[in-house]
């Protein structure tokens, strides 16, 4: 049982740290990209402050731990963890491979709900529970876009009220302002992201009996705290360029008000304890504040693209866990 434990956290902590360079272009794209903050700095500001979230709660962790699947009576729940873990860290890979912003939060549940329909069957799965985190995948997006639409509209009207017609002037104070919107983001992303880990390490502990509630222990947030942050600080730049250059050109004004909006989209959820798309959120709010400055301008190819992966994520995340657990099941169970 040690053995197998210890695989499930190994796998459930790279998984962390994949996930913290696979989606540090979530927090920092927008100030590299505005040169509110050179990359060497912001990817550490990240890192430090992703790592500060995860701290922060547990409340999305026990919805992960418990809402899929009830881990205290699944069946072979051990080698279901494994697969499911397995499936997210080859997809999350895949997509950095090709510069892909997709969501780890989608290949994650996508897995586990995959996997346990191939070791438990249909049956298995809480359906009420997948619904409601999938509703919650699906409508996050939809709200930041029109959210961040709003947000980039009125600062839009008070600067024009204002009458300061200077842009060198307001880049210089939005770049300001930026350095505090992307640590609100950082640490908003570790607080959200790094709790499906936790989760998942709690459905094992369960699982094996090691514990009887969904409570995370201390030393499982700082595992996965500390495996985000190291991700983090890898930086993963083949989104960060996606995120940064090929959605649109983001000015000071829409790069803060990008980061704010999809803090508080992320706090208010991680408070209701429900696993969101970080990449999701920031993306969605990049492409609404946009539209409001340059519409047009707005990369729409980039943007079906990566919606097209959004969309596919789930699904094929649930067929790559169900062959692997089949696979596993032909030489351990």
């Amino acid at each position: 049982m040690l053995i197998t434990l210890i695989i499930v956290v190994a796998l459930a902590l790279i998984f962390d740290f994949i996930n913290g360079f696979h989606d540090t272009a979530n927090a920092i794209a927008t100030s590299i990209s505005t040169k509110a903050l050179s990359p060497r700095f912001a990817i550490m500001y990240a890192a430090i402050l992703n790592f500060v979230g995860a701290l922060y709660s547990s409340e999305v962790a026990k919805t992960v731990g418990g809402s899929v699947a009830n881990p205290a009576t699944i069946e072979n729940g051990i080698y279901i963890v494994i697969a499911a873990l397995i499936a997210a860290i080859f997809w999350n890979l895949l997509t950095w491979y090709y510069g892909i912003p997709s969501s780890s939060s989608h290949t994650l549940i996508g897995s586990l709900a995959g996997a346990v329909i191939a070791g438990a069957g249909v049956g298995a799965l809480n359906w009420s529970g997948f619904r409601e985190i999938i509703m919650i995948l699906i409508l996050s997006p939809i709200v930041a876009f029109a959210s961040g639409f709003v947000i980039m509209w009125i600062l839009k009207r008070i600067i024009l009220a204002s009458g300061n017609q200077s842009r060198t002037k307001m880049n210089r104070t939005f770049r300001s302002f930026q350095v505090l919107s992307a640590g609100l983001l950082s640490f908003s992303h570790g607080g959200n992201d790094a709790q499906k880990a936790m989760g998942i390490i709690v459905f094992a502990l369960v699982t094996l009996n090691v514990q009887d509630t969904l409570d995370v222990p201390l030393w499982v947030k700082l595992s996965a705290a500390t495996a985000m942050g190291l991700g983090t600080s890898i930086g993963g730049w083949k989104i960060i360029k996606t995120m940064s250059r090929k959605l649109l050109k983001i000015e000071p004004i829409n790069g803060f008000a990008s980061d704010l909006n999809s803090s508080i989209i992320i706090q208010v959820s991680t408070h209701m304890g429900m696993p969101l798309s970080t990449t999701q959120v920031i993306s969605s709010s990049i492409i609404g504040t946009g539209s409001v400055l340059r519409f047009h301008d707005v990369k729409w190819a980039t943007v079906t693209r990566m919606v097209m992966t959004w969309f596919i994520t789930i699904p094929i995340s649930m067929v790559i866990a169900f062959i692997i657990y089949k696979i596993i099941s032909l030489f351990v169970i």
